[in-house]
């Protein structure tokens, strides 16, 4: 079984659309914006969860992926929309 296949199903699409990263636990895709607020349109994470990621627990992480997830509004989310249609 290859890790692709052992997916977090929180991480559904988890891979950076940026430079395609199959391993990458992190929705980050490079575009790194905070404009007005602490939450990156990038991503959709906050400035903590975005700096402090390499320290969360898979829980902690799979949390942060159901939110982000849920909410759908960061630049990640629109492209995987668009690439779909």
């Amino acid at each position: 079984m290859t890790l692709k296949n052992q997916a977090n199903p929180y991480q559904d699409g988890a891979n950076s659309i940026a430079v395609g990263d199959d391993a990458s636990d992190s929705p980050c895709i490079g575009v790194c914006t905070t404009l007005y607020d602490e939450i990156c349109q990038g991503c959709g994470r906050t400035l903590g969860e975005v700096s402090n990621w390499v320290f969360l627990s898979q829980e902690e992480k799979d949390l942060v992926w159901k939110r982000i997830r849920a909410d759908g509004t960061a630049m990640r989310f629109q492209r995987q929309a668009k690439e779909s249609d």
